[in-house]
């Protein structure tokens, strides 16, 4: 029986492979318990979690009724292969399919969102005959090979052949414009002008889909200017290229809405999802169809993959009781409310009161705070400052992302007001404690 922290601390380097930065820790914090949006330490230390983990946990830790919906399927049936039906699984398909836009009422279940971005790659090059993905590159899409290749991120470096058909534009992102641009308006013409140059230079003929992010998760929560979404899919229509959404990270109420798109009025071909899909309470992603890339794959052409865990039969029940849950306590409209009233102003009166924070972006419970170590040059801290930015928060029982430059600010959907205020203040209270702030 481990005993000490030093104890466990030794014993998961001993067993545990870990990837080189794990939620921005040196040393992993081991977790007792957790209810809400609220986690404790087997030394008794509470902590505030407000990342929802890697923003996968929506409806916070330990609700009694997914706790309750898991036992009961535990109870009745642990999984079948995907090859038989099963009635929980037609009720998750349901409940999320019923959520998307008309016409999109088929839902391909995966373990992931990475391994829903390898299907909803595929599905694209055979439904259209063509090899290119177009993908921006700040952005993020998993872990997978073809995930990783698709993303932007400079994740991708190590592995990345430049072999895959995958060819990368510039998105927009005002604060640190590629375009020189002085306002959202010249942004979003100018990143739209250059997707088209893309398009035109890569050969519309060769190019299957333009696969993003409806809004960037790991590059920052990078918001769409108004009209930007809508431009994209006019271009997709007009030279017959597929429009997919990554909406992993910002469906399910991160961003106020059901799907993070309705924000801005569009409807992609295919969407994947995965993370707030099932609150994280068992692995579940998957991708939507539209019904007629769903109708192109019957018996005479069959999607030819699949998967063992495909709709797992637990991971379903997780997902189908995610989604009463998101339905019947207003979660969804209480992220959005907490964002316009009590995230969104609180973060802004941080800004004016600390120089470091450059600017603020986010909807919902996801945003960030932009930093810098000088306001006119933009000049993002540098990795022993967000070092010091990390530890600082930890040791004020605030768990968040530091990474890049950036503090993100992603609570659970449901936190309550007060929990996100101290949430806010402790926050703060970390800026004004650093060693390197004027």
């Amino acid at each position: 029986m481990l005993s000490s922290t030093a104890d466990r601390t030794a014993e998961d380097r001993a067993h545990v492979f870990r990837p080189a930065r794990a939620h921005d820790m040196a040393d992993p914090i081991f977790i007792a318990k957790a209810e809400g949006s609220i986690m404790w330490d087997h030394d008794g230390n509470r902590y505030l979690d407000f990342l929802s983990q890697w923003v996968f946990a929506n409806i916070g830790h330990q609700h009694p009724a997914m706790v309750s919906a898991l036992h009961e399927q535990l109870d009745t049936l642990c999984n079948i292969a995907p090859t038989f039906g099963n009635d929980i699984r037609t009720e998750a398909a349901r409940l999320i399919t019923e959520r998307a836009p008309a016409g999109m009422n088929k839902i391909f279940f995966t373990c992931s969102g990475s391994e829903a971005t390898e299907h909803a790659v595929r599905v694209a090059r055979l439904f259209t005959g063509r090899h290119k993905i177009l993908a921006a590159y700040r952005s993020y899409h998993g872990a997978t090979s073809t995930a990783l290749a698709v993303s932007g991120d400079p994740r991708r470096w190590p592995g990345d052949l430049a072999t895959n058909g995958v060819v990368h534009f510039l998105g927009p992102y005002l604060y640190r414009s590629s375009f020189g641009s002085q306002s959202l308006e010249e942004e979003r013409d100018r990143a739209l002008r250059h997707l088209e140059q893309v398009i035109q230079l890569e050969g519309p003929a060769s190019i299957a889909a333009v696969f993003m992010e409806t809004v960037g998760g790991s590059a920052g929560v990078l918001l769409p200017p108004d009209g930007y979404l809508q431009g994209v899919r006019e271009l997709c229509d007009r030279y017959g290229i597929l429009l997919i959404l990554d909406e992993v990270v910002v469906a399910f109420g991160r961003i106020g809405r059901w799907f993070g798109f309705e924000h801005w009025g569009v409807v992609p071909d295919l969407m994947i999802v995965g993370k707030g899909v099932a609150s994280g309470y068992a692995p579940l992603g998957g991708v939507i169809f539209s019904d007629e890339i769903a109708g192109a794959f019957e018996a005479d052409r069959p999607y030819p993959a699949g998967g063992s865990f495909s709709g797992h039969l637990m991971s379903s029940a997780a997902g189908a009781a995610n989604m009463r849950i998101l339905a019947h306590e207003g979660i969804i409209e209480h992220s959005a409310q907490i964002g316009e009233k009590v995230i969104g102003p609180g973060l802004l009166a941080i800004q004016d009161r600390n120089p470091i924070v450059g600017e603020v972006r986010g909807l919902g419970t996801f945003w960030t705070m932009e930093l810098t170590q000088d306001r006119q040059s933009r000049q993002s801290p540098t990795a022993a400052q967000m070092r010091e930015i990390a530890d600082a928060c930890r040791a004020r029982g605030i768990l968040t992302g530091t990474n890049h430059g950036r503090i993100t600010i992603a609570p659970p959907c449901n936190t309550p007001v007060e929990t996100v205020e101290e949430g806010l203040s402790r926050v703060e209270e970390a800026l004004q404690s650093l060693s390197f702030v004027p």
